[in-house]
């Protein structure tokens, strides 16, 4: 046991986590992408941006983290970003796209009980998450509804594989404005149970730039001012700010903001990070996460990272 947490440990000192902890319990043949994957690279280490200063001010230096995921209902709706594992027994589907030149064509896994955002009744973003575990592809899918013919709609959607870094072309969105994929950026209680999330988060702010950087692929805004932070920019929780005081589930997600940051993937409420819903959450540990505001928060310059997938 010594040996194998050595190793663990080295793999951890030396970016990006464990292959172990890199994997979902339900699919445990497939990596959350590569270690290299830029998701699952450290930041704790690098210099802050030079811009950090004016990012930060620009997405709320006052306004506190928001954990947008927990436990229970929230005006009848589930709360988070759920996600289905699948397998290659799920029946594929063909899916209809608005932006149809933008989206894979599939067929995608989408089993009958497949859970959507918000609920079966929402209006929002709807968006599906799906893991095959035999194939190990990620299928992820924005806005998805059923159509009176039995098929499904989307507005957009994407695949990828696990086990490649591969980037969506340049200017293409996925089921995520930023053209990342969401399920890497989830935190999941399954992680909190283990003790550590190595990876970075997804976040959303209420105004961005028209504009994107590295891992992002898309934009999703009008404005050129170049006071707004663009798609991809990634923040880390200051070294200085003390989370001891923290319940344990809220400081093992600040603990990762620390390690790993977070990335911009959506607009949307300032400082909301995404995860997924689990009954065994305790929303009254995450929402202790509001007394951290932005000004805790500096914009990383990740510029000496590797480019995998480029």
């Amino acid at each position: 046991m010594r040996r194998l947490f050595v190793v663990v440990a080295a793999a951890l000192l030396l970016g990006g986590g464990s292959a172990s902890a890199l994997r979902l319990p339900g699919a445990p043949k497939c990596t959350i992408f590569p270690a290299s994957n830029p998701w699952n690279e450290r930041v704790d280490t690098l210099p802050v941006a030079a811009n950090s200063a004016q990012m930060i001010a620009s997405i709320g230096l006052e306004t506190g983290l928001h954990p947008d995921f927990g436990s229970g209902l929230y005006d009848g709706e589930p709360i988070g970003i759920p996600y289905d594992v699948v397998s290659h027994a799920t029946p594929r589907s063909k899916v209809t796209f608005d932006y149809a030149d933008e989206s894979d064509k599939g067929p995608y896994p989408i089993p009958k009980t497949v859970h959507i955002e918000g609920g079966r009744a929402s209006t929002g973003d709807r968006h599906a998450l799906l893991i095959d575990k035999d194939a190990c592809k990620l299928y992820e899918l924005y806005a998805l509804y059923p159509t009176s013919s039995g098929g499904w709609k989307a507005g957009s959607g994407a695949i990828w594989s696990l086990r490649s870094n591969k980037l969506r072309p340049a200017g293409w969105t996925s089921a995520d404005a930023a053209g990342l994929p969401i399920f890497p950026g989830l935190a999941r209680y399954d992680e909190v149970a283990r003790g550590i999330i190595d990876h970075a988060l997804r976040f959303t702010a209420e105004r961005t730039r028209r504009a994107f950087v590295y891992p992002a692929r898309h934009y999703a805004s009008s404005s050129n001012d170049p006071s707004l932070p663009p798609m991809g920019l990634r923040v880390r929780l200051k070294a200085s700010v003390d989370i001891s005081g923290f319940p344990r589930q809220a400081r093992i997600v600040l603990q990762a903001l620390k390690t790993y940051g977070m990335i911009l993937a959506d607009n949307g409420s300032s400082w909301y990070i995404s995860g997924a819903p689990n009954p065994h959450w305790s929303n009254d540990d995450l929402h202790t996460l509001g007394r951290i505001t932005g000004a805790d928060f500096e914009v990383v310059d990740t510029s000496s990272l590797p480019h995998p997938g480029q």
